[in-house]
């Protein structure tokens, strides 16, 4: 048996969440999937996947096999980059975790950008508006804009999120304009879940202001706030990278801008440093660069 195969194959299968999937994944027969999983399970000598007709799930001794796995498909990738290095290239794949709001202002033009300086590189871009679990999803890199992570995990901070409170101008025509951070009282306040769902805190001149607001809409996912506060539905705080051309445009207005709502950083998380391959540190590299040469992140 090819064990590195084998161990390949068998991360497709948990990553995809059955055989069947892996099998199409790797455009390989199911039959050959099983037969790698099975010969794996003989290897290790016991039962990797507790398996039903609806679910698949990891025994223990999975979970430990797709540590080490994943460890070894590393430790493979950076014998290739050294191959690559070698010969002045960069190739390999990335899977990369981060909310939508940010692909859409930032990520994916830089994502875009790098595969075009780099042809032998593929890119995954996981969407989801959650910390998922690095490992169990097989996530190379997440970014995470937060100013409390988990202590237990790696994180490298690529720049800051600042954000800006903005209303729509016929919100306005129906409401009082806000002039300080306690004027917000009253007002249908459009909340994201994570960050500042019942506060919002504001900073001037060395002053900390916190103020509880509440609203008919709340949401997971801030560019769902962001289309509401433009259909004049409510006041929301929004990140100025996304709103920013909204201003300029008049379409949004930017409400208490004597007032700095609380600034995030932003930060690349990853598994281990141990598993970071010259694909993992150049893109890293390439993403800090293009945050610093924009006032709006640096």
């Amino acid at each position: 048996m090819d064990r590195l195969s084998a161990l390949q194959v068998f991360i497709t299968i948990v990553e995809q969440g059955s055989l069947s999937g892996a099998a199409k994944a790797l455009d390989i027969e199911r039959t050959k999937v099983s037969r790698y999983l099975g010969e794996l399970e003989d290897w290790v000598g016991t039962r990797l996947l507790h398996r039903t007709t609806r679910n698949q799930s990891l025994t223990e001794a999975g979970e430990q096999t797709l540590l080490r796995a994943y460890q070894i498909d590393s430790l493979t990738g950076d014998i290739n980059t050294i191959i690559d290095r070698q010969n002045d290239t960069l190739s390999g794949r990335l899977r990369i975790s981060s909310a939508y709001s940010m692909v859409d202002v930032f990520l994916l033009d830089a994502v875009n950008e790098f595969c075009a300086l780099w042809p032998q590189v593929q890119i995954e871009l996981i969407v989801a508006d959650r910390n998922i679990h690095l490992i169990e999803e097989g996530i190379d890199l997440a970014v995470r804009i937060s100013n409390d992570l988990d202590p237990n995990i790696v994180a490298k901070k690529i720049g800051v999120c600042r954000s800006v409170i903005v209303a729509s101008p016929q919100y306005l025509l129906a409401h009082n304009t806000p002039t300080h951070p306690n004027s917000l009282h009253g007002h249908n306040c459009l909340s994201y879940s994570y960050f500042g769902k019942r506060e919002w805190h504001f900073y001037r001149e060395g002053l900390i202001q916190s103020v509880a607001v509440s609203g008919q809409l709340t949401s997971n996912i801030s560019n769902i706030l962001l289309k509401a506060t433009l259909e004049g539905v409510g006041i929301s705080q929004q990140p100025l990278a996304s709103v920013s051309p909204l201003i300029q445009s008049g379409q949004l207005i930017h409400l208490l801008p004597d007032w700095e709502p609380k600034k995030l950083d932003v930060h690349f998380v990853y598994s281990s440093r141990k598993q970071m391959t010259l694909l993992h540190r150049r893109f890293i590299d390439f993403v800090v660069d293009r945050m610093s040469s924009n006032e709006i992140w640096n």
